[in-house]
């Protein structure tokens, strides 16, 4: 499964998920809500790109 990065520098790693959020592991980034946001700096999914 493909990682997405912010801006700020996050990393989103579908094989950890986002806990914190309540994302599974195993969540592609393109499954996550619509309304899931940067846990560290709050941007939307829109300002990711793939890594």
């Amino acid at each position: 499964m493909d990682q997405y990065e912010c801006p700020c520098g996050y990393v989103y790693d579908p094989e950890v998920g986002d806990p914190d959020n309540n994302i599974p592991a195993g969540t592609p980034f393109e499954d996550l809500p619509d309304d899931w946001m940067c846990p560290v700096c709050a941007l939307g999914k829109e300002s990711f790109e793939k890594v």
